[in-house]
């Protein structure tokens, strides 16, 4: 019987500017200095979890969208199956960055990409179950929507077969949506992810997951982005200072 092949250690090695592909500086996001940056460098993913941080603005969410659409997925969430049929764009919201990037892989086995991104958990659920009863009538409610925010965020997160079986998962926030349990509980599923061969991008506030021994940590902020130690992180500096003394954040905002 023949052996199976295993899966390349980093089923995407960078996502970069299409040749030629316009690049406009004072118009947004190229202006965000991450967005710049990935237009200008392209953007590395090395083997394993890799870890985006950021205050807001910063440009995580929308870096890891445009890679979700550049490897096919909607940018909703879900997978290149899900969604397959629904119009690509999201509005007057979607950056257009995707379009201008492409996708450097590996040799090798490939597989579709899963996105999950916590604001749009319930409209991937929502299609689930129109999925699952095409026709006529309003279909009977998805289980997942019968389960809280969190619970059904985790059941998808550690439990659904999209997630175990894609070789690049990307997640935006997925702390928004779990208890401090479950984010040790994801944590040590993307290790498992990575331990597989599997690759993971996620944008993320939570000081508990980029904490995940082993994981590659990149900070954007007002110069782009690079690889920061998690001791030397803003957030992490942030939580412990005020863990430390609250009430003196609390005294310089009420």
């Amino acid at each position: 019987m023949p052996t199976q092949e295993p899966p390349p250690a980093r089923p995407v090695r960078r996502v970069e500017r299409v040749p030629g592909a316009p690049v406009d500086p004072g118009a947004w996001p190229d202006s965000v200095p991450a967005v710049a940056q990935l237009l200008r460098e392209g953007l590395e993913l090395p083997a394993g979890v890799t870890f985006l941080v950021g205050a807001n603005g910063t440009g995580k969410s929308t870096v890891v969208e445009a890679v979700a659409e550049v490897l096919g997925v909607h940018p909703e969430g879900g997978s290149a199956a899900h969604l397959a049929g629904a119009d690509r764009g999201r509005g007057a919201d979607r950056s257009g960055l995707a379009d201008r990037l492409r996708a450097v892989r590996s040799p090798g086995r490939r597989g579709p990409a899963f996105f999950l991104r916590a604001e749009t958990a319930h409209r991937f659920y929502t299609y689930l179950e129109e999925a699952a009863h095409p026709g006529e009538g309003p279909p009977p409610p998805h289980p997942l929507h019968r389960l809280s925010h969190g619970e059904g965020f985790t059941e998808v997160l550690l439990r659904s077969r999209w997630v175990r079986e894609a070789p690049v998962l990307l997640l935006d926030e997925p702390e928004s949506a779990l208890s401090f349990e479950n984010q040790l509980l994801l944590g040590a599923a993307l290790a498992g992810a990575a331990a597989e061969g599997r690759q993971v991008l996620c944008a993320t506030h939570s000081p508990l997951l980029t904490a995940l021994p082993g994981a590659h940590v990149l900070q954007l902020d007002g110069h782009g982005l690079a690889p920061v130690a998690w001791e030397e992180l803003e957030l992490v500096r942030e939580w412990r200072f005020f863990l430390d003394a609250p009430e003196r954040y609390w005294r310089g905002v009420l």
